[in-house]
């Protein structure tokens, strides 16, 4: 039919998905599951402009297209390469894409403090998450790192600057979603930073927003800070008539209390709709809400910890669909401890186990048959 829209076939990881023609290589990635996509931590897809600075989301091109299959030379920004029909993607399956990563992590981490147990973005960080992955056990940078003279941006946010990865989200929400953005990015290269000219405070209705697109503890809420750890929060969908905004948010409450309110995020750590400074600062009590329910966390969070929803399942394992072989292990615990003996099945005894289930080096285990 005329109005049907050509497709393009792209393999990412030995996984083919099709897509519209324009769409990047890390939407692509996305529109296969969250464990295939690309790590990104400047790339924002509700803000224009966003993408191509971190660098975490590199890639390798094995091939080009159908029409044109060499490979590209170099590897790629995934959020800013469109894809081609028949073009191969390398990622996690790419020596060269592991090691880039490292590579990025290790230079995002030069100047980050290791200010983890103090930080209030800890449970929910993107680089928290992207170092656990592809950092490395030591840095080998020797030199001091940087300093910043403190800026006061008002009663609500507060600003880290140490901590920045210079991602520009912050900047891009500022002058797409509020009407007056005061801050920007000062200086050049090492000695750029976020910063307001005339130390002007952000005052705007909606900056409040830029507390949930940093995807570190650079920017965090003074009304939440050093209160509570996420994981220790029950997060709650809610809604409320605001004149505003949406009034959509998520309420982290622990016990009655409710410590914080947010914007509620998608599977890939992005808000779905705006929220105003009222609905995010103000409105810090259960009577000031409609609640909608628990909120659905990932599994693979911190913060779903105690609060799992639904039939509880064992997290689904990429790693043979992609690799084509099981996940590698760093030791056989059976080996190692001598404990949990490889003929015993823990999930077919009939009940609770008992230390006559795995026996000793001494003694075989006999199954409990009781």
């Amino acid at each position: 039919m005329a109005d049907e829209k050509k497709l393009f076939k792209v393999t990412i990881d030995n996984i083919t998905v099709e897509v519209e023609p324009g769409t990047t290589i890390l939407n692509a990635a996305r529109k296969i599951g969250p464990d295939m996509a690309p790590p990104a931590m400047c790339y924002y897809s509700k803000l224009k402009g966003s993408g191509g600075k971190c660098r975490t989301c590199l890639v390798e091109v094995a091939q080009g297209s159908t029409a044109d299959p060499r490979p590209m030379p170099k590897l790629v920004a995934s959020c800013r390469t469109t894809v081609m029909d028949g073009m191969v993607v390398k990622g996690i399956t790419s020596e060269k894409v592991i090691d880039a990563r490292k590579g990025v992590v290790e230079f995002l981490l030069i100047n980050h403090p290791l200010d983890c147990p103090v930080c209030d973005q800890a449970g929910e960080c993107n680089l928290q998450d992207l170092s656990y992955d592809h950092g490395a056990a030591g840095t080998r940078y020797q030199f001091p790192r940087r300093t910043f003279e403190k800026h006061d941006l008002g009663p609500y946010i507060q600003l880290h600057m140490t901590r920045c990865i210079m991602c520009f989200r912050c900047v891009f929400t500022a002058d797409q979603v509020t009407n007056r953005r005061v801050h920007g990015i000062l200086d050049r290269g090492e000695h750029a930073e976020i910063a307001t000219y005339i130390q002007t405070a952000l005052d705007n209705d909606f900056i409040g927003n830029v507390i949930d697109v940093c995807p570190v503890g650079a920017l965090t809420d003074k009304t939440f800070r050093f209160k509570n750890r996420v994981w220790f929060l029950k997060p709650v969908d809610a809604h409320r008539d605001c004149p505003k905004c949406s009034g959509k948010v998520q309420l982290w409450y622990r016990g009655d209390e409710v410590f914080r309110v947010t914007a509620r995020k998608d599977e890939f750590g992005e808000v779905e709709e705006w929220i105003c400074n009222e609905c995010r600062f103000e409105k810090k009590a259960t009577k000031d809400w409609v609640i909608e329910g628990p909120t659905k966390v990932n599994r693979h969070s911190v913060i779903s910890a105690n609060h799992y929803l639904g039939d509880v399942h064992k997290p689904h394992e990429i790693e043979p669909k992609v690799m084509g072989r099981p996940p590698r292990l760093l030791m056989d615990i059976h080996s190692v401890s001598q404990v949990n003996r490889p003929n015993i099945d823990l999930s077919q005894l009939p009940g609770p186990a008992h230390s006559d289930d795995f026996g000793t080096p001494d003694a075989p285990p006999q199954l409990n048959n009781k």
